[in-house]
């Protein structure tokens, strides 16, 4: 009888004795992995040239777990420390299949410090988490629903590059036509020190040399133009360049200056040659006279309209906002963003800001004494003008302010200053979603109709101080916060600064409580940040 023949599928694929871990003799540990996927990853290492082990011993090169927690439990914290196997996160052997290259392993490294609680190696000194899983593109969900629960468009960072396309909110809108201000030219990044969190001495305040602004103003624009056509993997190859290149105490004059730095491949090294040698990049001067961009760019000015929804519209064969008025699947919200598209996009002057701002505050007063309203944004920031309305509520006693946004709402509709509503959401009462209240509309300045954007937040007082903080921004200065509070074990948004933790797969997720503090300035010195007034954010 003849032998049964085998199958493509059931041979194994040959070991590259050259190929990309090759010299690594790797033992994994299979707690809160997948099978499927720890079975691809297993195919994957053997194949570049990777020997597994079936036990941990004194041979083993690297050890790979989903968090330090499932690790202890397989490996003795003794074993663990006397050996020189690297602890890494499964997070860098997805990076490095994805990349096609071996990413920078300090950045991935699993520490064993305070009982084995899974937190990424203090090495991890661009202050940022590298795992390109955080900007997967969610399912997606009504755009109206996701507003409601949307971070300000100041906090936008790695893991909202995707996370917005479901959002479909104007707030995290933020493409290619707007990428030229310097607002929003690049995410920023921060040194990260090895002192005590909260410290304020000098040496641990984040100044970064920003001698390659150059380089890092294109990259951030390709991260827009990338986002909006859908390719969040390159995308996110951009933004971890980004915090690389801003911290170098010197002027890139040659792309051999940074060949070993982690996150600048060859391709990125390309780049920087032809940035430096020539003062633009050919891909990005493309892109920008290039159709589709511009036109997925423009849907995206359109408030509800993000760049998942941007693109589909695209794809239908729209070229023009006129085609988009005959449009079925667009929502009520975006509807209204397109039929007030011109009005929204003229900027308000700075008096007229001073007035509405005045105007908010007395008829809040008269709902509920002593109620605290600001106009943040970069009316907050002293511009002479703003593009939309941003305010802040809170009240000091820490109580008064639930209930109250939907009598200010009614108010405000009653003497037609609100004309539109995009979002409503309610949580004070419920004590749900940290009791923040929210409100995105349209209105109109008294005796207009031109149509203008406003948006209300009201907060608890002990976390208004976050709240502020994010809707004053600006883009830049919000990303150094978050990215340092990260690169410290936090993770920072507009409701809080919350201890980090490590869910399944690795991903690093925000604790249930929040740091109190009660004025902006704290959340600065903790952060060892310096104190910036808000007319000195506009960084």
């Amino acid at each position: 009888m003849a032998p049964k023949s085998t199958s493509k599928k059931d041979k194994s694929p040959p070991s590259d004795p050259d190929g990309m871990f090759s010299g690594m003799v790797v033992f994994l540990i299979e707690t809160g992995v997948q099978s499927r996927r720890l079975q691809i990853w297993k195919q994957k290492l053997v194949q570049m040239g990777a020997k597994i082990e079936e036990r941990f011993s004194k041979n083993v090169t690297h050890v790979f777990a989903i968090d330090a927690n499932s690790l202890l439990q397989k490996v003795d914290r003794e074993r663990l420390t006397r050996s020189k196997a690297k602890l890494l996160a499964y997070q860098w052997l997805e990076d490095s299949l994805t990349k096609g290259e071996k990413e920078f392993e300090d950045l991935y490294v699993l520490s064993l410090q305070s009982g084995g609680g899974g937190s990424l190696s203090p090495k991890a000194d661009n202050g940022s988490h590298p795992n390109s899983s955080e900007i997967t593109p969610k399912k997606g969900r009504s755009s109206a629903e996701d507003a409601k629960n949307a971070s300000p468009r100041h906090m936008i960072d790695a893991k909202d590059l995707a996370v917005v396309d479901s959002r479909d909110t104007k707030s995290a809108s933020s493409l290619a036509s707007r990428s030229s201000s310097p607002e929003v030219a690049s995410p920023e990044v921060i040194d990260s020190h090895n002192k005590p969190v909260g410290t304020s001495d000098s040496s641990s305040l984040y100044k970064p040399p920003d001698l390659n602004r150059n380089i890092t103003q294109i990259f951030g624009k390709l991260i827009n133009i990338y986002r909006a056509l859908g390719d969040d993997r390159r995308s996110f190859s951009y933004y971890k360049a980004i915090p690389v290149i801003e911290k170098l105490p010197f002027k890139i004059e040659s792309a051999n200056q940074v060949k070993h730095l982690p996150a600048i491949g060859k391709s990125m090294q390309d780049h920087i040659q032809e940035i430096v040698t020539t003062g633009k990049l050919s891909k990005l001067e493309h892109f920008e006279k290039d159709e589709k961009v511009k036109t997925i760019s423009l849907f995206g000015e359109v408030w509800g309209i993000g760049p998942a929804t941007a693109l589909k519209l695209y794809e239908k064969g729209h070229r023009t906002l006129d085609d988009l008025r005959n449009e079925d699947s667009l929502t009520h919200s975006q509807r209204l963003g397109l039929k007030y598209f011109d009005d929204i996009q003229s900027r308000i002057p700075r008096h007229e800001v001073e007035e509405m701002e005045r105007l908010l505050q007395k008829i809040g007063e008269e709902i509920l004494p002593s109620v605290i309203v600001v106009c943040g944004g970069s009316y907050r920031r002293g511009k002479s003008s703003c593009g939309d309305m941003d305010v802040v509520i809170t009240h000091a006693d820490g109580k008064s302010h639930i209930g109250f946004l939907p009598k200010f709402v009614k108010r405000l509709k009653d003497m037609k200053f609100l004309r539109e509503d995009l979002v409503f959401s309610v949580h004070s009462t419920e004590g749900t979603d940290s009791g923040v209240d929210t409100y995105f509309g349209i209105c109109t300045y008294p005796g207009r109709e031109l149509r203008h954007r406003i948006d209300f937040k009201v907060y608890p007082r002990d976390i208004y101080a976050f709240g502020l903080i994010a809707w004053t921004g600006n883009d830049v200065l919000n990303r150094r916060l978050r990215l340092l509070a990260e690169s410290k074990g936090f993770h920072l948004d507009d409701t809080g600064l919350f201890p980090a933790t490590h869910g399944a797969g690795g991903k690093r997720t925000k604790g249930s409580a929040s740091l109190k503090f009660d004025t902006e300035k704290q959340v600065f010195d903790f952060l060892g940040f310096p104190w910036l007034e808000p007319n000195e954010r506009n960084l």
